[in-house]
């Protein structure tokens, strides 16, 4: 399924301020490879880099770049979770502080694929692919995503460079001729693997609402200030489906291998697949909805069509403890 209006993207892709480019690697030392020679190129050239990796390729990065650099900075993606809905608007936080200093920006970042779920490498895939729309409008910039080949499947790294209009590769930088800019190719959401519970919701339901989910949600151990952001996120995706969705929708409510999940299906389309996934402008009274059920949740899937409604999963991890 497709989700409605992203053919509109391809032309914003290729006037794109965002030069995408992948770095397929294998191994530490390829790593090294290539990003000591895209930060060499771009000191060279008095740029600002800006690294997000995994911690442990920060570190021999950071070990192998000859001396500390002011214009080489390392920043932590930790707390930003996995849920990759996340990471646009923190480069866009970054680049936006680095170009306002008037200072040309390049960026290197690397997610993490292993250990990932199925539901979260597709949401991850689709980050890569919007990254392309993001920064249309943006002062251009450069960013290498390294990839490490023995940590994903190769059917997800087909699916990957159809992201990037560029690569690195054999220590050349070209245009890649499998990038493609056609609509995202979204999985299937998976079915619910076990038995769930499900609610009809209207206008005046969000209390009755609040309340079934708490109810499913304490005996799965959700409790505290984990339960009330979870509280907040489901109230969020349900006022969505009242306001913009027909005025009412259907929710499901289900636990399985350690996340607890709130689906909520209504009659409405987005056409915006940036929704909650740019900062809010400060001023702005709306459009934070979508924004607070990122922030709150693990994972959040959404799956919108013209005559398929919408669906919006929101994950919540449960302390295994």
């Amino acid at each position: 399924m497709d989700v409605a209006g992203t053919h509109t993207l391809t032309r914003a892709a290729r006037a794109s301020g965002l030069r995408h480019e992948l770095y397929p690697y294998s191994g530490e030392a390829q790593f090294l490879s290539g990003a000591l020679s895209f930060i060499e190129d771009a000191l060279a050239a008095d740029e600002v880099v800006l690294v997000s990796v995994p911690e442990r390729r920060e570190r021999v990065l950071r070990a192998a770049l000859p001396a500390p650099d002011p214009r080489v900075v390392f920043m932590d993606t930790s707390g930003l979770g996995r849920n990759p809905a996340r990471l646009v608007p923190a480069w866009q936080r970054w680049t936006a502080e680095w170009a306002g200093k008037g200072r040309p920006v390049r960026g290197i970042g690397e997610v993490g694929w292993d250990g990932r779920s199925a539901a979260e490498t597709t949401e991850l895939r689709y980050h890569e692919w919007l990254l392309n729309v993001a920064f249309t409008a943006s002062p251009a910039w450069w960013l290498l995503c390294p990839c490490d080949t023995a940590a994903i499947g190769a059917g997800t790294l087909r699916e990957i460079t159809r992201c990037h209009p560029f690569m690195l590769e054999e220590g050349v930088h070209r245009g890649y001729a499998a990038y493609t800019a056609e609509p995202f190719a979204w999985d299937e959401l998976e079915p619910a693997p076990g038995p769930f519970e499900e609610f009809s919701y209207g206008r005046g339901d969000l209390a009755a609402v609040r309340d079934a989910v708490a109810a499913r949600a304490v005996p799965c151990g959700l409790r505290g200030e984990r339960l009330r952001e979870t509280l907040v996120a489901v109230t969020e995706a349900a006022t969505n489906s009242v306001v913009h969705g027909g005025g009412h929708g259907t929710l499901r409510v289900w636990a399985w291998r350690g996340t607890f999940v709130c689906e909520f299906r209504d009659e409405g389309v987005m056409t915006d697949p940036m929704a909650g996934r740019r900062l809010p402008e400060a001023r702005s009274l709306g459009g934070r909805g979508l924004w607070l059920v990122h922030q709150l949740c693990d994972l959040v899937q959404i799956r919108s069509a013209p005559g398929a409604g919408t669906v919006v999963r929101l994950h919540i991890d449960l302390d295994p403890s």
